[in-house]
């Protein structure tokens, strides 16, 4: 009869197999939970550093292959459960339920930064996550059209009541302003408003906070940068050289900033006629790769100029919800989970150390 495999053997073979994306061991980063062991079989709990993580698959083989390898083991039995990190800095300067804070821009309007940053929300959601949307683009705040809301609920407590759609906390500048209004607000008007629209808001807890940033660069991204702690952020560009230019400087106005760029986004990449089957690249494509490899920034991933995203942002039905079998759907869904990635890499880099000169 075999002996029975020991929690500290078992432990030894979980400390040969990496995070595929942080590139230490499953031991050493503490992700080890609820090992059991019993007549030979095993059963664990890994935990993710996000629920929307896009290697999970690659991990639970690596873990069985490790464990099995264990004298005396029969079967391996593999849960998964996640926590999110947090930013420190958020808590450190606000006082709000609010893990990380992702911005998306873009360096010129009309490539689809809302639509993108409604789906990337919606599809973080829809892998377990606690997501909020802050909407802080004054020129467009469209997002309560895009998920379907007409209002907010009301205040409690002196406090605003974000909105909720497809599991996702919405709050938008839209809900400050009558139908038809035009917002001119610049400096401390708009640096007031942004922090406000996140310190006197009743958040529930929020593992990822999607902000829509008006396109271009100026007062909102600068307000938002200065107001609260970014983790990261995120461009939105399409592949033509003159809305890529434009995206580098986005991209160079978060480094000025010192936002975290987690990656680039193409969108409207390419599109796929409906009748023929045919792939046309109607604005070019793989500018927005080309330029991430330039820049030495994350490449987030590519997305189809497809009608049912246009027609889901006027009915109120994100395309990830009313189509999700749906080419763009999946790729928003594989740009969500590396987003998420890219935010648990940055959470495991050392905070830089102060030196007193």
């Amino acid at each position: 009869m075999p002996n029975q495999p020991t929690e500290q053997a078992v432990m030894a073979a979980l400390s040969t197999v990496q995070e595929p994306e942080l590139h230490q061991d499953l031991v050493t980063l503490n992700m080890i939970h609820n090992l059991e062991i019993s007549n030979g079989n095993v059963g664990l709990t890994i935990m993710l550093t996000t629920p929307a993580c896009p290697l999970k698959g690659k991990m639970e083989k690596d873990v069985r292959d490790a464990v099995m390898q264990v004298p005396g083991v029969k079967s391996v039995n593999v849960r998964f459960d996640a926590n999110v990190r947090a930013d420190n800095r958020i808590s450190g300067r606000l006082d709000l339920p609010i893990k990380n804070i992702v911005a998306v821009a873009s360096g010129k309007g009309g490539v689809g930064k809302s639509t993108v940053a409604v789906n990337l929300a919606v599809a973080l959601a829809q892998t377990g996550a606690n997501v909020g949307v802050l909407d802080a683009d004054i020129y467009g705040p469209n997002i309560p059209q895009m998920l379907g809301v007409e209002r907010m609920p009301p205040p409690q407590n002196n406090k605003l009541v974000p909105a909720r759609a497809y599991g996702v906390q919405l709050m938008s500048m839209g809900f400050m302003l009558k139908p038809g209004q035009a917002a001119l607000w610049r400096g401390p008007m708009l640096h007031s408003a942004i922090r406000q629209l996140f310190t006197d808001v009743a958040w529930a807890e929020v593992d990822y906070m999607i902000v829509d940033l008006p396109p271009g660069t100026g007062d909102a991204q600068l307000s938002l940068a200065q107001s609260v702690p970014l983790s990261g952020g995120v461009i939105v560009s399409t592949p033509q050289d003159v809305a890529l230019a434009d995206a580098r400087r986005g991209l160079s106005a978060l480094q000025q900033l010192q936002v975290p760029v987690l990656g680039i986004i193409e969108n409207m990449a390419y599109f796929i006629a409906p009748d023929t089957g045919q792939r046309y690249e109607i604005f070019g494509y793989g500018g927005a790769e080309r330029a991430a490899q330039e820049l030495g920034v994350p490449f987030l991933g590519r997305l189809p100029l497809d009608q049912n995203a246009r027609v889901g942002g006027d009915q109120g039905v994100p395309v990830v919800v009313s189509h999700p079998d749906s080419e763009i759907a999946q790729a928003m869904r594989s740009i969500a989970q590396q987003l998420a990635a890219q935010v648990s890499i940055l959470s495991f880099r050392p905070e830089p150390e102060l030196k007193i000169i």
